[in-house]
């Protein structure tokens, strides 16, 4: 990992100066691939998805992927860290194809578009992108060390409101308010948040609500995002939300459409033994994760990785980075993503998860449970 640090820390940096939306990261696409193209890996398209894709290096029966995100957030760039993500997850792949051969691995780098707003991960699934993969790595930065992270399962919708123009002082009485169909979903959904149940939230914002004050407008539109601790929380929360959503058009006399945005994001379910690998490599390394029982105290939002980790063992550990009391998703941190904690993450980063699948690859009961739940889902 220390041959290559300087090429690894090139490219979290060249990343985050060059930031690109979900689904448009074809520059951050191409520089992902430029070592392990070097290095030897195939490359291959995934179906569908012009920023997606695999590479892959060795013949062995034990197949791991591994995971890279690439996208950023609008107007704040890399507030998310994703050039970290990007850098480790090639370090990873790099340290691994050095042993592939002798632990009998096929490694997998699987570039991984629009996990901020599209569900790459999602999208990939489907297309058949993890089918032969075992098990799948990843980490995240973030303010704090937590091995086994979890997260929030999500939806997005998109609401739509039809009425009828008029003149907002000639005939009010001949228009139908979309804007009013908005406030109304909004004053239900505000009430509703009394009783919704732990671990479920929602927040959105109003796309369009008119164009002119004079005119009673006859579209207008909400995006809304729900979140719940797990996937049935989150069917029960969508449920509750789809009558306030109603209530807008019922109130008004309006016409609504509820559009999902993307692919629903179920709840990281960390692989125990992975984890527990992973946590011991961070104390080794001289850091301090997050005790185990309070893990579940710091969710991370929602991750596409999620859905991943529901078909196959997989992990998503955030590593600490000095973001001066930042958060994710704050201005703050994209300027913290290529500072020297930054940097350092990329390294370190890549090389525990290296040492927790080079760990799960010499254990013959892990690897033996792993390759059967592979086989149970291939058959």
């Amino acid at each position: 990992m220390t041959r290559r640090r300087g090429d690894l820390l090139e490219l979290s940096h060249s990343i985050h100066a060059e930031p690109e939306l979900a689904f448009d990261e074809h520059r951050s696409r191409a520089k992902t691939q430029a070592l392990v193209a070097e290095r030897g890996f195939e490359i291959s398209e995934v179906a569908g998805l012009d920023t997606a894709f695999r590479a892959v290096f060795g013949s062995g029966e034990l197949v791991i992927g591994v995971c890279a995100e690439y996208d950023a957030l609008p107007g704040i760039g890399h507030a998310c860290g994703h050039n970290i993500i990007a850098a480790s997850a090639v370090g990873t792949a790099l340290a691994l194809a050095e042993v592939a051969d002798s632990l009998g691995l096929t490694v997998v780098l699987l570039g991984t578009p629009a996990e901020e707003l599209g569900g790459g991960k999602a999208l990939m699934l489907d297309a058949g992108a993890f089918d032969d993969i075992a098990a799948a790595v990843m980490l995240h930065p973030g303010p704090i060390d937590i091995a086994a992270a979890r997260s929030l399962a999500l939806s997005e919708a998109t609401i739509t409101y039809t009425g009828r123009e008029s003149h907002a002082a000639v005939a009010p009485h001949l228009g139908v308010n979309a804007a009013d169909a908005v406030t109304v979903t909004q004053v239900a959904i505000g009430l509703l948040r009394q009783q919704l149940a732990p671990g479920q939230m929602v927040h959105g914002i109003v796309t369009d609500g008119g164009q002119a004050s004079n005119v009673i407008p006859a579209h207008a539109e909400l995006r809304y995002t729900m979140r719940a601790t797990n996937s049935e929380s989150l069917r029960e929360l969508e449920t509750r939300m789809a009558g306030c959503f109603a209530a807008g058009a019922v109130g008004t006399g309006c016409e609504h459409v509820v559009t999902e945005t993307a692919p629903a994001y179920a709840e990281l379910t960390p692989d125990p033994w992975l984890s527990e690998t992973v946590r011991a490599e961070m104390v080794r390394l001289g850091r301090t994760p997050v005790p185990p029982e309070l893990e579940a105290s710091f969710p991370l939002g929602s991750t596409d990785m999620g859905n991943v980790t529901q078909l196959m063992p997989g992990i998503h550990p955030v590593v600490g980075i000095d973001a001066g009391g930042a958060s994710i998703h704050q201005p703050q941190f994209t300027a913290a993503a290529v500072n020297a904690s930054a940097d350092t993450a990329v390294i370190e980063g890549a090389t525990m998860l290296a040492r927790t699948v080079v760990a799960l690859a010499e254990s013959d009961v892990e690897r033996g449970r792993v390759l059967e739940l592979w086989q149970r889902r291939a058959s």
